[in-house]
């Protein structure tokens, strides 16, 4: 089985999955409400802005992609032997997997803020414009890919999808641990929630002073996931099944 092969049969697999297909509608439906009640209420200057300020949404649904795409190989009848059957080089294996997380929370993020605007925009009007409004929204998508990406590599760790998911939608919707952090030590900008921060919200949606700047925070971003996904793939190729 070529590498293609196995990124094929990983988005088929995770497709057939009614987690997977519920990770997409709140990834897409999720961003479409909220930006629809943001409108609606008068809670942004512009149906641009209403959009864009739904967006952290999608990271939600990116996080339940990751998380799923790895634990449903344990659950049940451990589906995770037979994966390795068909195709015994682990690593190929964990990239197909990062693979199609990516693709999916990918296609859910170009449909989510179109969506999003269109909506905004039949219930309050254009309005005015937002700044930068496809740079903001590429940078939303972005931040989703890499952070279903670590919830990926984390549940590879874990082999269980319950950790990752109550610590890594917890951090990010309920209480910050980075940002509790962060009022210890301004060092924990660095850490990968916050360092993608600039590409996920605006600037007056910044709960720190000294964020870095989307390019260099998506960089350093990038860095986290690819070394924890170098971690998964040293544990995976090395641990039993």
């Amino acid at each position: 089985m070529s590498a293609a092969d196995a990124v094929a049969a990983e988005l088929r697999k995770a497709l057939t999955l009614p987690a997977t297909l519920a990770g997409l509608a709140v990834a897409v439906l999720g961003p479409v409400a909220l930006a629809a009640l943001n409108a609606s209420q008068g809670t942004a200057d512009s149906a641009a802005e209403a959009a864009l300020a739904a967006e952290p949404l999608i990271t939600i649904g990116a996080i339940v992609l990751g998380v799923i795409a790895v634990s449903s190989e344990y659950n049940g009848g451990r589906q995770i032997a037979s994966t390795f059957a068909a195709m015994p080089r682990r690593l190929t294996v964990l990239a197909a997997k990062a693979a199609a997380v990516a693709v999916l929370v990918a296609v859910a993020a170009a449909v989510a803020f179109p969506a999003s605007l269109l909506v905004a925009r039949l219930v309050a009007g254009p309005g005015p414009g937002a700044d930068d409004v496809l740079g903001r929204a590429i940078g939303a998508g972005v931040y989703a890919v890499l952070i279903g990406l670590i919830a990926l590599a984390i549940t590879v760790l874990t082999r269980s999808g319950i950790v990752p998911l109550i610590v890594l939608i917890a951090n990010g919707s309920v209480v910050s641990v980075s940002f509790l952090l962060y009022l210890v030590t301004p060092l924990a900008r660095y850490l990968p929630d916050l360092a993608g921060m600039r590409m996920l919200a605006g600037d007056d949606r910044i709960a720190i002073d000294d964020a870095l700047a989307p390019l260099p925070g998506g960089l350093v971003m990038a860095a986290w996931t690819a070394a924890l996904l170098a971690v998964a793939g040293a544990v995976l190729v090395r641990r039993d099944a």
